[in-house]
């Protein structure tokens, strides 16, 4: 069975999601760390929307050998998210081993509400002055805003293989559902 991906409408709601709110995030006091806290808020959204969405069954699921299966995908996302923020807040990453040691849907939501929790402290603390403190990530440094812009981006690369999971199992990703994306009202 072969899934048809409109690479298109991904990548024309992924533009959306990250450039719709400049203009409100300009407006604001810190512009640069509220507009990434947005863009990090619509991609836990579609995240945690795919692991409710995506049943039990499919969790195992791995297209081919060599890659991850669905809820190894999560689990990753999930430690990511421990591994980035960490490096943002200062602290000794917590990794959790979630990819290693979870598998069932209720864990695995669990575990990546938890991660989400956890990297709501480094963006919920974030200002456009301290964006630009260096912190020591993938052994140089690089801006605090630099790191949390990384996790957004990979999350995002991780949701594009979701995307491809669930079309194979013809469920319909949460950036594709009708209504995700409000139309203009004319």
């Amino acid at each position: 069975m072969q899934a048809t991906i409109n690479v298109g409408q991904v990548l024309r709601t992924l533009l959306i999601l990250v450039l719709a709110p400049a203009a409100v995030a300009s407006a604001q006091e810190n512009p640069l760390s509220a507009y990434n806290k947005h863009v990090y808020g619509g991609v836990k959204k579609i995240l945690l929307r795919t692991a409710e969405k995506v049943p039990e069954e499919n969790y195992n699921f791995k297209p081919t050998d060599a890659v991850r299966s669905l809820g190894q995908i999560l689990g990753h996302v999930a430690d990511s998210q421990y591994g980035f923020c960490s490096a943002v807040l200062g602290e000794k990453n917590p990794a959790p081993k979630i990819e290693e040691t979870k598998t069932s849907k209720a864990d695995l939501i669990a575990a990546l509400k938890d991660a989400f929790a956890y990297c709501d402290k480094a963006y919920d603390g974030m200002t456009d002055a301290s964006a630009t403190q260096m912190v020591k990530f993938f052994g140089g440094d690089t801006p605090k805003l630099g790191v949390l812009t990384v996790n957004n981006i990979h999350s995002v690369e991780h949701y594009g293989n979701l995307v491809t999971y669930m079309r194979l199992k013809n469920i319909v990703p949460p950036t594709s559902e009708p209504g995700f994306m409000p139309q203009p009202k004319k």
